[in-house]
């Protein structure tokens, strides 16, 4: 049994293949995590993997493809999965949540043409399941704004928020989700215009709102940042330093709540050179008082008898 994951090394499932899962997000339903990011591999878009413990991860299947069947909603889309010349688009940073109300799982992503990044757009596809059956519902720009990178986040009373780079990655927008999370009901907020944020990620902690971001340096690592806020929909505070100058060489992908103390910065350690030589990080967020600390890690490994998480150095 695999009880220990190597910060920065490359992670295998239980069949020995190389985790493709990049940008990602996790969804914990009926006693799985669900593992979903990039898969740039051949004709595929996004994998799914699960896990009862986050150390073993089985692969379930590639749920957004070039294949992938589409269907119109009540939202104007563009519902192409090749670009105009055949080749294949860009689906990154891929975010799923459950709808309580529909009983659905829905996919947000950010969307390109797959020749520049000129459309800036989001898409949506919907599932039965966690890890199979989606269908993709088509990309679309929010109120007409840019939408790149992007992050969701659900709420204790299941209000779901949308948040993704603006104008150029210039600005961070947060919009509110309708009812079944197909669609923004309202722009919430505009975020530290003219800061270029990218990369959030988002979770809850003892009523109080936090998002991490990283500032934009394209494959190369930089200074993590975090904000606080009294909830989702009011002001967020200015930006402060989180981990060291290269956020220990990671950018956040999503935060875990794994518990009531238990907090994981899932991030990625990109490798500008062989995207495919890029690997995963996890430490653990740790607080003083309410400010969220990150210290870095060297490997993480799992007490089967606490079923905690052990870090070291």
């Amino acid at each position: 049994m695999k009880t220990q994951l190597v910060n920065g090394s490359l992670w295998n499932d239980i069949n020995g293949e190389s985790i493709h899962a990049h940008g990602g997000h996790m969804l914990y339903h009926d006693g799985y995590y669900y593992w979903y990011g990039e898969d740039r591999r051949d004709d595929n878009y996004v994998s799914c993997y699960r896990s009862k413990d986050l150390f073993q991860w089985e692969f379930r299947d590639h749920i957004l493809t070039t294949s992938t069947p589409t269907a119109s909603i009540r939202v104007r889309t563009k519902l192409e999965l090749v670009n105009d010349e055949g080749g294949k688009v860009n689906l990154e940073r891929p975010k799923v949540l459950f709808n309580p109300v529909t009983k659905k799982f829905v996919l947000w992503v950010h969307y390109e043409n797959g020749k520049n990044y000129n459309d800036a757009a989001c898409a949506v596809a919907t599932s039965d399941y966690p890890d199979r059956q989606f269908v993709y519902h088509g990309s679309f720009n929010p109120y007409g704004y840019m939408s790149r990178d992007c992050t969701l986040f659900q709420d204790d009373d299941g209000t779901a928020y949308f948040i993704s780079a603006a104008r150029d990655n210039a600005d961070l927008h947060i919009y509110r989700l309708q009812e079944d999370y197909l669609n923004v009901e309202c722009l919430v907020s505009k975020l530290w215009q003219g800061e270029y944020r990218e990369a959030p990620a988002v979770f809850k902690r003892n009523e109080k709102y936090y998002m991490l971001t990283s500032f934009c340096t394209g494959w190369d690592p930089n200074q993590g940042k975090y904000a606080i806020a009294d909830s989702m929909e009011s002001s967020w505070s200015m930006l402060y330093d989180f981990g060291d100058e290269t956020t220990y060489r990671t950018q956040p992908a999503f935060v875990l709540n794994r518990s009531a103390q238990e907090y994981l910065y899932f991030s990625d350690r990109w490798n500008g050179s062989d995207y495919f030589q890029s690997s995963y990080v996890v430490l653990p967020i740790e607080f003083n008082g309410a400010v969220p600390v990150l210290n870095d890690y060297a490997a993480l490994t799992l007490d089967s008898e606490t079923d905690s998480i052990v870090f070291a150095k």
